[in-house]
């Protein structure tokens, strides 16, 4: 009974093709913008885990002020406060100094506005950085303030095209700068700033050069692994606390934010917003299961004769009930499929575009797919039953 009512429906279906393909269309598109939304917000994820990851998983970042935005007036940070973190805090891998300044560099012919980055070698390390070539800073380039820097791949392209800097110079301001390492790409960071735009100097040479001051407008501090960052964090604090001369009843004019925060922050942030997109697009699902309920009850309506011989010559009520039903899961499952398929081609090709990583998920896709075939189901079985509880004379007398 079953394999003749399946033959049934596809018989029925492919009579009134144009007309199926157009009601399949509804759950094609469901289909597909859910698993498009969901893997390209899964995509979107990956890539802010691995962004920040790229600064380091252990990695505290201090700034002055009460919050990641301008300092308010809070005094700026000091190259003893690295070096006093350094001595006297346990378990610290690296402290790096930043200061910086936003200016405009330049080879022979071409310029180019960038941050040039004061700090230490400790800087590399902290920062999880790897040169493509050529060297760090030596320490006697850092205590004289010597005018080296380590460039990132956006400044190389910008000023050397294709070819390799390390051994030439570029000017910053009146003076000459002689690159000696060229950074490994990282690309954007989660707050969508280029990392690779960037030239690293000596911070006493940013110091005496650009910004023409001794402070340093942040820190940043690496943690062996394995070591409690909370703790870390806790202990940087309260020598921060002394060191700025804060009472116990006055708030930090600083802040101490763990990398593993950010991640977090940002990581929820995509998840809710990929949850969000995936139920608006599941609402398209719905409505191509209204459309497949509203074909299935034009069809009952043209075949009430069909539908009364059948049941006239004996065909039970549940024969005609599932044939209606069949062809109702038919179309929504095989729409089901072709929106799996379209959505495959769609992610691969918007994740290029946007610059994420395609993530594969069975699970959305599985799920997706029983979703609409469920909806065959409950949309096609109000007209199926329609169908099946017709009255054999009543069906007959209707032309």
């Amino acid at each position: 009974m079953l394999w003749s009512s399946l033959l049934l429906a596809l018989r029925e279906i492919r009579r009134n093709l144009l007309r199926a393909v157009l009601t399949m269309l509804g759950i094609v598109i469901g289909v597909s913008a859910v698993i498009t939304m969901v893997t390209l917000g899964n995509g979107a994820t990956r890539s802010v885990q691995d962004q920040i990851s790229s600064i380091g998983t252990n990695v505290l970042m201090m700034r002055p002020g009460q919050r990641m935005g301008p300092p308010e007036g809070a005094p700026n940070f000091k190259l003893a406060d690295a070096e006093a973190i350094a001595a006297q805090v346990t378990s610290v891998r690296a402290v790096a100094p930043v200061a910086t300044k936003s200016t405009t560099v330049v080879h022979l012919a071409r310029n180019w506005t960038t941050v040039v980055t004061g700090t230490t070698g400790d800087y590399f390390v902290a920062g999880n950085w790897r040169l493509a070539d050529g060297r760090t800073f030596s320490d006697s380039e850092e205590r004289g303030g010597r005018t080296v820097c380590v460039i990132g791949e956006t400044v190389r392209r910008q000023l050397f095209g294709s070819q390799n800097p390390v051994g030439d110079e570029i000017r910053i301001k009146q003076f000459a700068c002689e690159i000696v390492g060229l950074l490994a790409p990282k690309g954007q960071s989660a707050m969508g700033r280029d990392q690779d735009d960037t030239v690293l100097m000596p911070l006493r040479a940013v110091q005496r050069r650009l910004t023409g001051t001794q402070d340093v407008g942040s820190l940043l501090v690496s943690v062996h692994e394995g070591v409690p960052i909370e703790q870390v964090k806790a202990s940087i604090t309260l020598l921060m606390r002394e060191r700025r001369k804060i009472s116990d009843n006055e708030e930090n004019n600083f802040n101490v934010f763990d990398t593993r925060q950010l991640a977090e922050v940002f990581t929820g942030t995509t998840r809710v917003m990929t949850t969000l997109l995936g139920a608006v697009a599941a609402v398209s699902l719905v409505v191509g299961g209204i459309g497949i309920m509203n074909i299935m009850l034009v069809s009952v309506t043209e075949r009430t004769r069909e539908i009364g011989i059948r049941l006239a010559i004996g065909a039970l009520e549940r024969e005609v009930l599932l044939q209606f039903l069949i062809e109702a899961v038919v179309l929504s499952s095989a729409g089901g499929l072709i929106g799996v398929a379209l959505a495959g081609v769609a992610s691969i090709a918007l994740a290029e575009a946007m610059q994420v990583p395609y993530i594969f998920d069975p699970g959305i896709n599985l799920l997706s797919f029983g979703f609409s075939a469920a909806i065959g189901v409950v949309f096609g079985y109000f007209p199926a039953r329609r169908a099946a509880r017709l009255d054999p004379i009543e069906a007959l007398r209707r032309e």
